[in-house]
């Protein structure tokens, strides 16, 4: 079960109920997930799901490139709601659900397109050692240009803070539970 609720509108402050209003009035049109928690907080609420909107939607990396880099910081926090939401939204833009898989497994996807393999190698190496070696960012830039390893920073660093609130509050539990995100040794 979830730790927070959306507090019921009649019990919210103006400022809550305004920060709400403009997540479904955005291009969501609903509130997200880790708005629940936010929403505490109706400034962080309002300027966070704005980011995420900007990040989201608003880049210069197609769908499938920023749905892959969400899965891969849903994978590495093992954010169950992240992973379940983003993985629906990876298919439709048109990942290959083999690539999908292997992120699930923790292996490196097979990937032949370049904007791909870089998206998932500088996220990956990024969000397991925190930097970028020079040869990689190289390929980010050939592959992505500046503007799009700008925008995959960002996304990696909304989806951690959205992965890091999703698992805190264990939003979207148990509904949103990604049975090939659970490793065989910690299964009940």
């Amino acid at each position: 079960m979830s730790r927070l609720d959306l507090p019921p509108e009649a019990a919210m402050t103006p400022e809550q109920r305004a920060a709400c209003a403009e997540a479904v009035a955005g291009i969501r049109g609903r509130v997200p997930a880790p708005m629940i928690a936010w929403i505490r907080n109706p400034e962080l609420a309002a300027r966070g799901q704005k980011l995420g909107e900007l990040l989201r939607y608003q880049t210069t990396l197609e769908p499938r490139l920023s749905e892959l880099a969400i899965l891969v910081c849903a994978r590495h926090w093992t954010s169950h709601h992240e992973w379940t939401a983003h993985k629906r939204e990876a298919l439709k833009a048109g990942l290959d659900p083999e690539v999908i898989a292997a992120i699930a497994a923790r292996r490196a996807p097979a990937l032949a397109d370049a904007r791909e393999r870089a998206v998932y190698d500088v996220a990956s190496t990024l969000l397991a050692s925190g930097r970028v070696p020079a040869p990689l960012y190289g390929q980010g830039l050939t592959a992505l240009g500046e503007r799009g390893m700008v925008e995959l920073v960002g996304i990696l660093g909304y989806y951690c803070l959205v992965a890091l609130t999703l698992n805190a509050f264990e939003l979207g539990l148990p509904g949103s539970l990604a049975p090939e995100l659970e490793d065989p040794e910690h299964r009940a």
